[in-house]
């Protein structure tokens, strides 16, 4: 029987698909959940379905709740993080205010004021849970969701000191799409796709050992509805030679050149009505009208009116298989957040970088892939360099640095004067006050 702990169990669609997924293995139909959350209204939500899954299910699996980290990590196996510090009002707080003074953010997660800001707030948690962890379950594997992935990830390398591997799905969703503008099956498509989380790129396709890689673009530019809805994803296409990762917004905020200007110039490359489209603050309002949904349908799904998850139904999260892998041995290929010990030459050593990696009952083993394209590395090292000031920021409580870190972020310093960016960071200081213990 594995034990595995889910800290910020009250996101409630996320931990209910990922015990689903887990369940679906045989050898863990027994497996014991530890749900804990801040939250306890939320957290009796996910405890109640989960639950309902497994006895609808007649599975022996057990599921329990609690308030108390320490009480869900004791002799855990496996630790799923799932933590969004501050919640959905710090999140406004990282999109309203840079607004403000011209910083148009889409998702603001991963990179910009907002997602540097939302370092600061979550790295000091996840040092006090991995403390936790050295403590009760020292050998088990930290599987973290929870972003900016790359700052969260290196911060727990850094001064955690537990084993951590960070889990994104942003590479299943581009080859995905790459696999239907060539027209192949998806388990057909052969790729090595390599960069930073958000910021990772397919440097080679090929299917059945044909390459396909510079026919990438014209693919493409066949799907007319394609190429209005990521106009700023095939330009950068077009320019590098190579496809990243994210969606039209996501991609747009990491870089110095879509997001600004008139919104006669910013209309070309974004369109406002939707969140993936690069609509500003879209990922805010995603997230506020999904926790509604969820409310909304909670009393459905316990009381049978709406589907549940079915045992089986896997999804693609990398999680369960990682988690099967490792205790089972079926090897499982995938691409994860893990440190550049070298794997990425042209990329600083320590650094998160995301990549293919192969796991089996050894361990987790990632690939070699030596320099980058020039063009995509620099676009990396970039935010590269923002995330290692930020890092050291959250741990240290300099806020100089962190005023630093947001002045070399690329979209800010393509809106901003130096003048206006320490004027923000004050404001953004003062506002996520409650969840910046380290700077008071």
């Amino acid at each position: 029987m594995i034990k595995l702990a889910f800290i910020g169990a009250g996101s409630v669609g996320f931990t209910r698909r990922l015990l689903m997924d887990i369940l679906a293995v045989p050898e863990f139909r027994d497996a014991e959940f530890r749900l804990m959350d801040i939250s306890p209204e939320r957290l009796e939500m996910s405890k109640n379905l989960c639950v309902k899954m497994v006895q609808d299910n007649n599975l022996p699996a057990k599921v329990l709740a609690t308030v108390n980290r320490k009480e869900a990590l004791q002799e855990a196996d496996y630790v799923i993080c799932a933590i969004r510090v501050g919640g959905l009002e710090a999140f406004r707080h990282d999109i309203e205010i840079p607004l403000k003074y011209g910083v148009d953010q889409c998702v603001g997660d991963t990179l910009g004021p907002g997602g540097v800001f939302y370092a600061l707030r979550t790295i000091p948690v996840l040092l006090d849970i991995a403390k936790d962890m050295r403590e009760l379950c020292p050998n088990a594997l930290l599987l973290n969701y929870s972003n900016p992935m790359a700052m969260n990830c290196w911060a727990v390398r850094k001064a955690g000191h537990v084993r951590i591997l960070g889990l994104c799905h942003g590479v299943q969703h581009g080859a995905h799409q790459i696999a239907q503008a060539f027209g192949i099956p998806y388990e057909e498509l052969e790729y090595v796709c390599a960069g930073i989380n958000h910021q990772t790129w397919f440097i080679k396709l090929a299917h059945k050992g044909k390459d396909l890689t510079c026919n990438l673009l014209s693919a493409f530019e066949r799907d007319k509805e394609f190429v209005q809805r990521e106009p700023v994803r095939l330009d950068v296409l077009r320019r590098f030679g190579y496809y990243s990762t994210e969606s039209n917004g996501h991609l747009s905020e990491y870089l110095p050149w879509y997001r600004k200007g008139t919104r006669e110039q910013k209309d070309r490359w974004i369109d406002y009505s939707y969140w993936a489209g690069g609509e500003t603050g879209g990922y805010l309002r995603i997230c506020q009208e999904s926790q509604d949904e969820y409310e909304a349908n909670y009393p459905k799904w316990l009381s049978g009116e709406l589907d549940m998850i079915r045992l089986g139904e896997r999804s693609q999260e990398h999680a369960s298989y990682i988690i099967e892998a490792l205790e089972t041995g079926r090897r499982y290929w995938g691409c994860f957040n893990v440190e550049n010990t070298n794997l990425i030459t042209n990329l600083p050593s320590g650094c998160t970088v995301e990549l293919p990696c192969v796991v089996d009952s050894n361990g987790v083993h990632p690939t070699f892939i030596g320099d980058l394209p020039p063009q995509c590395a620099a676009t990396c090292s970039a935010s590269v360099n923002v995330q290692r000031m930020a890092v050291d920021a959250a741990i240290t409580g300099d806020r100089n640095l962190v005023k630093l870190a947001v002045m070399h972020d690329p979209l800010t310093a393509a809106v901003l004067h130096p003048d206006e960016i320490w004027a923000m960071c004050d404001e953004m200081f003062d506002a996520l006050a409650p969840w910046l213990p380290q700077f008071s």
